[in-house]
């Protein structure tokens, strides 16, 4: 049995990005109260996860890992979610359908509620307080009440990933995935656009193959529900460490704050804290590569990480940006498809081409967005290895946060429905346009 890393171990690992609570009672007492929370996973479920991620590593399969930047407290409404889960649904099945490929399903959702931030602090017209990190630690309005880390948050995290989870798991498997629906998944503003109208000439297609299969006398469970897990990143120590616990089947610790967890690209520090932490749980896990990766440092991280090499165990998400990542990720490629490490590799398209607008919004292109992913398909093809899977902030609403696409958002329309409070996402057209030009590049591939 592995041991699990005390808090006090991991706090002397000088590690990255964490909160400075300033009453040391209260984060015992909400570490205490996680403690004893139910779990929100099962191990059984994170088993069967790496399962089907063992499936992408061997090229078989399809990652699709999307949802919000930072979701927060008061998104935490079924409408909110069921939008969410209704792009996901929508975009695997463009996917399935038109790569013919099985698409194993991620969101990331019912837990990304931290951001690590580039600075401790912000300014605005002369004042200074400390920086937004997201609902888990402290508030959005910029006043020195809500600035203030409060670790009871931390609860109100685990409080609102259960809800989220009891609402995706009644959708899942309550009739709303049914692929039936494939149809009314298509509704609102999508269906005018052309890549809504698009998505409805495979849904024709799908309706007349169910109902020949359904004429044949075959209709299989797997066209009434999907399987969908849940993910985050492993930033906050307390949460994580509070809700890693010993396995009663297994005798192992498992993560059961979400199926996967992955280390972000601030604290991937090989001897830091978060490293050591996962290293332990027998989750199927992740960790973010930017352009200052070298080939040693991801056969250092699959060491530490995945010493017993068992597929599905280590995703490498890179995000090197558009203009980087045809130079840098072929030799991390090459090298550890050299060394016959078993990975899956995605490829985060967001977080290295954001900028901001002249209207002062943080944004993103949408042609960065597809060329990133497009080099990542293209390396991989040169290599002969597989392009495993794409990383995607995006929300079910009609958003205005990322430049381009279809719908030609200019950096003066951003303003006009602008609402996440950490980093652009793609709206829901944009999200069915990626997913039609990438199931392009999967069936060249």
């Amino acid at each position: 049995m592995s041991a699990i890393p005390t808090l006090e171990q991991l706090h002397a690992l000088g590690p990255q990005q964490q909160p400075t609570y300033p009453d040391a009672g209260a984060v015992d007492a909400a570490v205490a109260r996680l403690r004893t929370a139910p779990p929100l996973v099962f191990a059984g479920e994170c088993d069967d996860l790496t399962a089907k991620i063992a499936a992408v590593t061997r090229g078989e399969a399809f990652l699709l890992q999307g949802g919000d930047c930072a979701e927060t407290f008061a998104g935490v409404t079924a409408d909110n979610v069921r939008n969410k889960l209704r792009v996901l649904l929508q975009m695997a099945v463009v996917l399935t359908y038109a790569a013919s490929v099985p698409v194993v399903k991620l969101g990331r959702l019912a837990g990304q509620y931290a951001k690590p931030r580039s600075s401790d602090l912000e300014t605005r017209d002369g004042v200074t307080l400390p920086a937004y990190r997201g609902d888990a630690v402290n508030g959005y309005d910029f006043t020195p009440e809500a600035r203030i880390p409060d670790p009871q948050r931390l609860v109100e995290v685990y409080n609102s990933s259960a809800a989220t989870l009891n609402l995706v798991r009644a959708f899942v498997t309550g009739g709303y995935a049914d692929l039936r629906q494939v149809h009314t998944w298509n509704t609102d503003f999508v269906q005018s656009s052309p890549f809504g109208q698009r998505y409805e000439a495979v849904a024709d297609e799908i309706e007349r193959a169910l109902t020949f299969m359904k004429a044949i006398g075959a209709d299989p469970d797997e066209f009434h529900r999907v399987d969908f897990h849940s993910s985050h990143e492993a930033l906050l120590l307390e949460y994580e460490q509070a809700l890693t616990r010993i396995d009663s089947r297994t005798d192992e610790p498992y993560n059961v704050s979400a199926h996967f967890v992955w280390i972000g690209e601030r604290t991937r520090q090989l001897d830091g804290a978060h490293v050591e932490l996962l290293s332990k749980i027998r989750n199927p896990i992740g960790i973010k590569l930017g352009p200052t990766t070298s080939p040693d440092d991801a056969l250092a991280y699959a060491a530490r990480l995945n010493p017993d090499n068992t597929p599905g165990r280590l995703t490498f998400i890179t995000r090197f940006g558009a203009g980087k990542i045809r130079d840098g990720l072929p030799a991390l490629v090459e090298k550890v498809t050299a060394e016959g490490v078993n990975v899956a590799w995605v490829c985060d398209p967001m977080h290295g081409n954001t900028f901001e607008a002249s209207s002062g919004y943080k944004t993103r292109r949408f042609d960065d967005v597809i060329d990133e992913v497009q080099g990542f398909f293209d390396v991989h093809r040169g290599l002969g290895t597989w392009p495993g899977g794409v990383h995607v902030e995006l929300t079910g609403d009609d958003v205005t946060e990322c430049v381009g696409g279809g719908e030609e958002i200019d950096e003066v329309g951003l303003s006009h429905r602008y609402e996440s409070v950490c980093d652009p996402r793609l709206n829901r057209v944009q999200s069915l346009e990626l997913a039609f030009l990438v199931a392009e590049m999967l069936r060249k591939a």
